[in-house]
C-alpha cells in the first residue's frame, strides 16, 4: 500500500495520522498492519529505524475504537524505560480525543502517577517486565480483559534477563488473546519464547537483521589515543546535524561530554548511573534541539528512537558486534541517509577487522581530518631526502663582520 488512507481501518484513525504527518507507510507496516487489523498473531523482524511501532499501535488503536469494553485491552512490554516512554508518547500522539492516555509501568517513576493512569481508565499499558510484574505481585493491575500482548524488542528483553518475568507475567494474561512479536533477531531463546505464547503467525522478515542499513555510510578513522577528543570535535565541526556519541563506559561518557562543553558543544549525556529525571531531561533536550549531541553508552543503542539522528560516532569499539548493529540502527532511519563513524586505535586493528568480519561489511578508511595519512608522511619524508643540501652563503655586512646565513 502507498499510503495509510488505504489501510483497512478507522476513519478518525486515519485522521489522526494524516494529523501526525504519517503518510506512507513503511514496508514493515504495510505487511504487518494488514494482519494484525485482522487479528493474526505475528512474528516480525526488521532491522531498527523501519517503523515498527507503529505497526502494532495502528491496530491496537483501531481495535479500541471499534470496541469501547471497559478495562486494559493492550499490553505493551518493552525492554527500557526509554523506549516505554516513547511508544506510550506516540500512542497518545494518534488516540485523539476518543481514547485514553497510556498507562506508562516502568520503574524510576511515580508510582502514584502510573495507578492514577489505570484509575483513569487506560486501556493501554505500555511497560518493562520488572515493574510491571511487581504491580502484579501486589494486584494492582488486572488483565481479564485483555485482547491484545506486544513483546517489542523481544530479543533485548531476554538478553537483559527478563524471561522468568516475562513468563510469570504471560500466565496472568488471558490464553485467548492475540500476540504482537517485534525484534531484531529471531533466534535460539528468541524463538523458543515466542513459539509458547503465539499461535499460526504471521511470519515477516524484513531485509537483513544482522548488518546496518544500507542507507548508512560506514567510515573508520584511526586516531591516537590523545588524538582522540580532537579528532571527535573535527569530525562534529564538518556536520552540524543532531549527533549521537557512543562510548564503552559510564565514566568515558562523561569524560566526552564534558570535553565537549569545554569545546563550546552543547552536549548531553545518558548512561546507566543516571537517574531517570536525568536521562528524559536528556533525551527530551537532544529531541528538541538544545543539545545538538546526545553521549551514551550501548543503554541507548536500542529502545532510543530519535528521529532525524544525521551522524552516529563511535568513540570505542563496543564489546560486541550486535551492540555495532544497534548503534548505527539510530541513523538512516526509515529511508533516510545516515552516516556512522568509527574511531580505533591502532592497536585496535585487528579488533575492527574481526568485528567487520562478524558483521559482514566494510568500513571505509577515512584520514583524520587535519592529521595526514601515513603514506603522504612518507612521502614528504623521502621527497625531504632527496632535496639537496643547502650550503651556506656567505653575506658581507657592514662593520666588516663576516656571517652566515642559510639559503640557496
Amino acid at each position: 500500500m502507498e499510503n495509510f488512507s488505504e489501510f483497512v481501518i478507522s476513519p478518525s484513525l486515519k485522521e489522526q495520522l494524516s494529523h501526525a504527518g504519517f503518510v506512507k507507510p513503511t514496508p514493515v507496516q504495510t505487511g504487518a498492519i494488514p494482519a494484525s487489523v485482522e487479528g493474526k498473531d505475528l512474528l516480525a523482524t526488521a532491522q531498527t529505524g523501519t517503523g515498527k511501532t507503529l505497526a502494532f499501535l495502528i491496530p491496537i488503536l483501531d481495535r479500541l475504537l471499534r470496541d469501547d469494553t471497559c478495562g486494559v485491552a493492550a499490553l505493551v512490554l518493552v525492554p527500557t524505560r526509554e523506549l516505554a516512554m516513547q511508544v506510550a508518547a506516540q500512542h497518545d500522539a494518534l488516540r485523539g480525543k476518543k481514547l485514553p492516555a497510556a498507562a506508562l509501568i516502568v520503574g524510576g517513576l511515580s508510582e502514584y502517577q502510573q495507578l492514577e493512569a489505570l484509575r483513569r481508565g487506560s486501556r493501554v499499558v505500555v511497560a518493562t517486565p520488572g515493574r510491571l510484574e511487581d504491580f502484579l505481585d501486589r494486584a494492582l493491575i488486572q488483565f481479564n480483559k485483555l485482547k491484545v500482548l506486544v513483546l517489542d524488542e523481544a530479543d533485548r528483553m531476554l538478553d537483559m534477563g527478563f524471561r522468568p518475568a516475562i513468563r510469570r507475567i504471560a500466565a496472568a494474561l488471558p490464553k485467548e488473546r492475540q500476540t504482537l512479536c517485534f525484534s531484531a533477531t529471531m533466534e535460539g531463546d528468541t524463538a523458543r519464547l515466542v513459539k509458547d505464547y503465539t499461535k499460526n503467525p504471521v511470519r515477516l522478515t524484513f531485509g537483513s537483521t544482522l548488518k546496518p542499513s544500507e542507507n548508512v555510510r560506514l567510515q573508520a578513522f584511526e586516531a591516537a589515543a590523545e588524538g582522540k577528543p580532537e579528532t571527535l570535535r573535527r569530525l562534529l565541526h564538518d556536520k552540524t546535524g543532531r549527533c549521537l556519541v557512543f562510548a564503552r563506559t559510564k565514566r568515558g561518557a562523561e569524560k566526552i561530554a564534558t570535553h565537549l562543553k569545554h569545546e563550546g558543544i552543547q552536549a548531553a549525556v545518558i548512561h546507566g548511573d543516571r537517574s531517570q529525571s536525568q536521562r528524559t531531561a536528556a533525551l527530551r533536550g537532544f529531541q528538541k534541539g538544545q543539545y545538538r549531541v546526545l553521549v551514551a553508552t550501548d543503554l541507548a543503542s536500542r529502545g532510543i528512537h530519535i528521529e532525524n539522528i544525521e551522524h552516529v560516532i563511535n568513540y570505542d569499539l563496543p564489546e560486541v558486534a550486535e551492540n555495532f548493529i544497534h548503534r548505527v540502527g539510530r541513523t538512516g532511519r526509515a529511508g533516510n541517509r545516515g552516516l556512522a563513524s568509527t574511531l580505533f586505535l591502532r592497536e585496535q586493528r585487528s579488533e575492527l577487522l574481526e568485528l567487520e568480519r562478524q558483521v559482514g561489511i566494510h568500513m571505509e578508511r577515512m584520514p583524520v581530518p587535519g592529521v595526514p595519512r601515513e603514506e603522504e608522511v612518507g612521502t614528504l619524508r623521502e621527497s625531504a631526502r632527496s632535496q639537496p643540501a643547502r650550503r651556506p652563503r656567505s653575506v658581507q655586512l657592514p662593520g666588516e663582520v663576516l656571517q652566515l646565513q642559510m639559503g640557496g
